[in-house]
């Protein structure tokens, strides 16, 4: 099924929020589960700020890169399918990272100091995403590429 790059940036623009909207949504959830284990602990505003640094370093330096060269890689594209907004890698990176995430948010119930720990870095991961997610809007087509 042909579609236009513009197409293919939208579909890849949709997953990247889903991840960080997903991973903000389980990142609260096992901070609260932390918070019933040990009430109002600095460890609870403590982990939000951590993850909220960790995740602009990871927009800096990582994620902004990666986000930018897949839409290179979109707009290169010839004759673009629909399944083509990320490489068959990133399907499969992506589907082991989700059976890890869940296998170690699982694995930390009941474990302060480890659900503290996953809470950080899916806060991070949350903010890098989000942050990052601007690049599918300033990243312009070039002129040779336009359809």
């Amino acid at each position: 099924m042909m579609v236009t790059t513009n197409q293919l940036k939208i579909l890849a623009a949709v997953l990247w929020y889903s991840g960080g909207i997903v991973l903000f949504f389980k990142g609260r959830s096992l901070l609260m589960e932390a918070d019933m284990l040990i009430p109002d602990s600095q460890w609870f505003w403590l982990a939000i700020l951590i993850g909220i640094l960790i995740g602009l370093l990871k927009v800096m330096f990582i994620f902004r890169k990666v986000c930018r060269k897949n839409l290179m890689r979109i707009y290169a594209l010839s004759q673009p399918k629909i399944w083509q907004f990320y490489r068959t890698g990133f399907f499969i990176f992506l589907a082991c990272m989700i059976v890890l995430g869940s296998s170690l948010s699982h694995a930390a119930h009941g474990n302060f100091p480890f659900l503290i720990c996953m809470a950080i870095l899916d806060f991070s991961l949350s903010v890098a995403l989000l942050g990052s997610s601007y690049v599918f809007w300033i990243c312009k087509q070039p002129a040779s590429q336009q359809e």
